[in-house]
């Protein structure tokens, strides 16, 4: 009898949060556009025509109190979903007793560092996956046209990008993040939480407080990817300009195609393999090993140095300074600079 009468309580909350859940649609028209929530889904995807089309699904006990709000804000056509609480409970969230603070206007945008102000004041909200609070969250679809400028202001949350062809910036407090076949700028920020980007075309730039980052099959001019803490991981990349800063976590990048290079890692090996000759290579490694594997045909000034560890290289290398761990010299007729600095572990040159 108790075992019948806990699933009938449990079956009661599961339809009394289906009952609570609202669809409603609002149409974003203008060069920007902007979207704020701060906890639930968001699925961003392509739409016909010339207007940002979005899906808002209020679900949640407390769904009912969650409002919608549209308007210019500074400039940008916006849509930002009105929590009426400085505390929210999203079960949601990854991870048990997750929670997550952010500073909050009273308008509904948040993470505008050059607006502090606005919005008539900020107010500090937790989001957590349990305990007492506003038991509300928004799930989200955003049909995008192609060509469109937007930006989303994301709180907790995954977050799934899927062919849109546009200038797209997502910015998040907290949630894994994944972008598949799209085309136009591409910028992801997330505080914590992990990055994949899958066949993208345009420039893109990655940032992750702390979460890994997994890239397959990107070309564009530029590619900048900064990680303060989680390995990065690549594959099939075709840019100009590669720029790489990890705090912690190591570096392996296969089969990239690039004219220059600089990867910065603090801690943890490093591997690279570059299918085309570079003009100019940087990597400076705080601690763990470097690979890099180069082309039959690289030529340039060549400067590597290791504070404990060897040097290897399978290029020739008409040396001008050698130390045990410092080798200065020249690969070729010497156009191009290759300068690789680590601060333990071996550094090796691989021919290719």
């Amino acid at each position: 009898m108790r075992v019948a009468t806990t699933l009938l309580a449990v079956l009661g909350l599961v339809l009394a949060s289906t009952a609570n859940a609202q669809t409603e649609r609002r149409t974003l028209t203008g060069d920007r556009v902007a979207v704020y929530n701060l906890a639930g889904r968001l699925r961003m995807e392509p739409t016909s025509g010339s207007q940002v089309v979005v899906d808002v699904t209020r679900a949640g006990p407390d769904a009912a109190k969650l409002t919608l709000a549209t308007g210019d804000v500074r400039g940008w056509q916006s849509l930002r979903v009105i929590y009426p609480s400085d505390r929210i409970v999203y079960e949601g969230m990854n991870g048990r007793r997750s929670r997550t603070t952010l500073r909050v206007n009273d308008d509904g945008t948040f993470d505008d560092h050059d607006h502090d102000d606005y919005g008539g004041g900020r107010n500090r909200v937790e989001i957590r996956d349990s305990g007492p609070g506003l038991d509300a969250h928004a799930d989200v679809h955003v049909g995008v046209p192609k060509g469109q400028r937007i930006v989303v202001h994301w709180g907790v949350g995954d977050v799934t990008v899927t062919n849109v062809d546009g200038d797209l910036q997502v910015n998040v407090a907290a949630a894994s993040v994944d972008a598949q076949h799209t085309r136009g700028r591409l910028e992801l920020a997330t505080g914590s939480g992990s990055v994949t980007v899958s066949d993208a075309q345009g420039d893109a730039m990655l940032d992750t407080g702390s979460g890994g980052v997994t890239l397959t099959g990107m070309k564009g001019e530029t590619l900048g990817i900064d990680a303060g803490s989680g390995s990065v991981r690549g594959s099939d990349i075709d840019v100009r300009m590669l720029k790489a800063d990890v705090g912690s976590g190591g570096v392996r990048l296969d089969r990239v195609k690039a004219t220059r290079a600089a990867v910065d890692a603090g801690s943890g090996t490093t591997e690279l393999e570059f299918l085309t000759v570079l003009d100019e290579l940087t990597v400076d490694a705080g601690s763990g090993g470097v690979t890099v594997r180069l082309p039959a045909g690289q030529t340039g000034d060549v400067d590597v140095e290791t504070g404990s560890g060897g040097i290897e290289s399978d290029f020739a290398v008409q040396t001008t300074h050698v130390e045990r761990h410092h080798l200065r010299g020249r690969i070729g007729d010497g156009r191009g600079r290759i300068r690789i600095e680590s601060g333990s572990g071996t550094v090796r040159l691989v021919k290719g």
